[in-house]
């Protein structure tokens, strides 16, 4: 993989050339889009090994905070996710033949079946939850604790304007 552009040089070559827009670029914003980056290369990294694509990891993550029985119905499960239901039936059919998550009667409507995340499905996630939180501890170990809630603060500040 090559080595990326460093924001500054980033910087730099628009303020160089492309001086209309670099008065009104937003610095933090392109940290972010890089940091983003890095993030999802390190959970990339991780739920590969295990065999896993990004949605696969959604689909457990999903169902693992939903609490016990970690069960839920495709609707609630693409909803949370983002996804389409074509899109969520292609993830259900590849985590199912994986024996991750089971198909379960729906007790409330006997014509839909629910997603329901098996033992194994949990000792998964709860594994790769564990390796990523390690992860995610080494690149923050760049800030002290006071600067982690410092920045924490700052972005949930942030994200409280659209959400």
């Amino acid at each position: 993989m090559a080595k990326q552009e460093t924001i500054a040089n980033i910087l730099k070559n628009i303020e160089q050339n492309w001086p209309e827009s670099f008065e009104k670029y937003s610095p933090p914003k392109l940290r972010i889009h890089r940091l983003h980056d890095y993030f999802q290369q390190d959970l990339e990294k991780v739920i590969s090994q295990h065999a896993l694509q990004h949605a696969d990891f959604g689909v457990l993550t999903t169902l693992r905070r939903a609490g016990e029985p970690f069960c839920l119905s495709p609707t609630e499960l693409y909803s949370s996710m983002l996804l389409s239901s074509g899109g969520l039936t292609k993830v259900l059919a590849r985590v199912t033949t994986a024996g991750l998550v089971e198909r379960v009667d729906n007790p409330e409507d006997k014509r839909s079946k629910l997603v329901q995340l098996t033992e194994a499905g949990r000792v998964l996630i709860d594994g790769i939850i564990q390796e990523l939180h390690l992860v995610d501890q080494q690149r923050l170990n760049v800030l002290s604790q006071e600067e982690k809630q410092q920045l924490d603060g700052l972005l949930e500040k942030m994200l409280s304007a659209w959400e």
